[in-house]
């Protein structure tokens, strides 16, 4: 089953920006589709990497983001993924503690497509290579964006406290 999704900023935005989606999941793998619609070229986005590569602090810019996590357990998930294709994969054994890179995820290839007045990003990732295949998800799905005047937008499908924080747990609302 396929899982709209709109995406709200934390702070007021330009009325031009939207970004949007879906999420699917087949057996255990899982397919994120984000659409960021930006018809006045107002978002910062680096160029395509030729050798695309696991990084760190890819969320200080433009990045698309989503966490998982099995319902009521305390370890989750966080993937990054930059738009000139950079990624990374941590493992958080609870609330901001724990950031590690996945081991068992060495390389995980998505797609960009620079269409006018915005992108595409897609992402198939395995859920067999982690310990969450066969079972119930919950995701936050969310973006870092940051504007051509050095603003950062926060960027997810709920804001449950008074500052952006995509690792709350509230906020991982969608369920797969």
């Amino acid at each position: 089953m396929q899982h709209p999704f709109a995406l709200r900023s934390f702070a007021p935005s330009p009325a031009s920006l939207a970004l949007a989606g879906s999420v699917r999941r087949d057996g255990d793998h899982l397919s994120l589709r984000y659409r960021l619609k930006d018809p006045e070229g107002l978002v910062l986005v680096p160029p395509a990497s030729a050798a695309p590569r696991r990084c760190y602090d890819l969320w200080t810019s433009t990045c698309f983001e989503f966490f998982l996590a099995e319902p009521g357990a305390e370890p989750y998930w966080e993937v990054n993924l930059a738009p000139n294709g950079d990624w990374n994969l941590f493992r958080l054994s609870g609330y901001r503690q724990g950031l590690a890179p996945e081991p068992e995820i060495d390389a995980l290839p998505f797609v960009v497509e620079r269409a006018g007045g915005g992108l595409d990003l897609m992402v198939t990732l395995d859920l067999g290579a982690l310990p969450l295949a066969g079972r119930p998800l919950e995701l936050a799905v969310t973006a870092v964006v940051e504007l051509r005047d050095g603003e950062v937008l926060y960027w997810a499908l709920a804001h449950p406290g008074e500052q952006a924080d995509f690792h709350w747990r509230e906020g991982f609302g969608l369920r797969v």
